[in-house]
């Protein structure tokens, strides 16, 4: 393995029509992934897809609002988890940029969802993976969120770490995340804005992941399309450009990152 990206939705029916010829050429290329659950349908088709997969590995959770239908099942997720190539709880955390009603009541209820994943992740030892997008202009939902996980990490210690997905926030909350043992993970929106540069540079090396968040957000050479998780490629090369560091160095590094997060052996 090369390159891991450590978030994807290949299990989404974008990919219907070519779900396995991108999973051939991933292993050509030899990039893993997490193939990351939004709900309780696509968190078991994720692990059906991982299940008998090298390099593939699965993370069931209920995204704070993708779907507002489903009911928070912890048992069925507690099954879900036991499967050995169920690495992470997620995705799941708080969403104020969507919702046309960002009320403290509908706040509140994201909170109170993302705190049963928290104790999920805590009590299971499996690292979390958070969504947290503020609304425009602020960093309120990292905030709320990272609220909740430093008074969850007084009680779950090392048992609880985790990885704030598709990071778009400043220094001060990147700090904040990497304080309690949480890595952030950028994907390829980097390509093609300059937002993120000086937090990335900020950042130590050990403390970033790499993702596509595929379908969405392809990189700059491809804008406009359905993203696939082979344009993690992209972002580590984006992110040695950033940091001005060898791409090999950040390569290996991020591979690294990702095993030691999910605990995933020997890649």
């Amino acid at each position: 393995m090369r390159y891991f990206d450590a978030h994807c939705h290949i299990q989404f029916d974008q990919y219907d029509s070519d779900r396995e010829a991108i999973a051939e050429a991933m292993a050509e290329k030899e990039i893993g992934g997490l193939v990351v659950g939004c709900d309780a349908a696509s968190s078991r088709s994720a692990v059906a897809f991982v299940e008998n997969r090298e390099g593939f590995y699965a993370a069931v959770g209920q995204h704070p609002n993708d779907n507002h239908a489903e009911v928070f099942d912890e048992q069925r997720y507690r099954e879900l988890l036991l499967h050995p190539k169920v690495v992470a709880v997620g995705e799941c955390g708080l969403d104020y940029f969507r919702p046309t009603d960002t009320s403290e009541d509908v706040k509140q209820k994201q909170k109170d969802l993302f705190q049963k994943h928290i104790r999920l992740a805590g009590e299971t030892h499996k690292p979390l993976v958070v969504h947290a997008r503020p609304s425009k202009g602020t960093v309120d939902a990292y905030n709320d969120a990272l609220d909740l996980l430093e008074i969850a990490k007084k009680e779950f210690g090392d048992a609880l770490t985790g990885d704030l997905h598709f990071f778009v926030g400043d220094s001060a909350v990147a700090d904040r995340a990497v304080a309690i043992g949480f890595t952030v993970s950028y994907t390829a929106v980097i390509t093609f804005a300059r937002d993120y540069d000086d937090v990335i540079r900020s950042l130590s090396l050990e403390n970033i992941l790499s993702e596509t968040d595929a379908p969405y957000v392809a990189p700059a050479r491809r804008r406009g399309e359905r993203n696939d998780p082979l344009s993690v490629v992209d972002v580590v090369q984006q992110l040695a450009m950033i940091r001005g560091e060898d791409e090999e160095v950040v390569r290996s590094a991020m591979l690294v990152n990702a095993q030691k997060l999910f605990k995933l052996g020997g890649l």
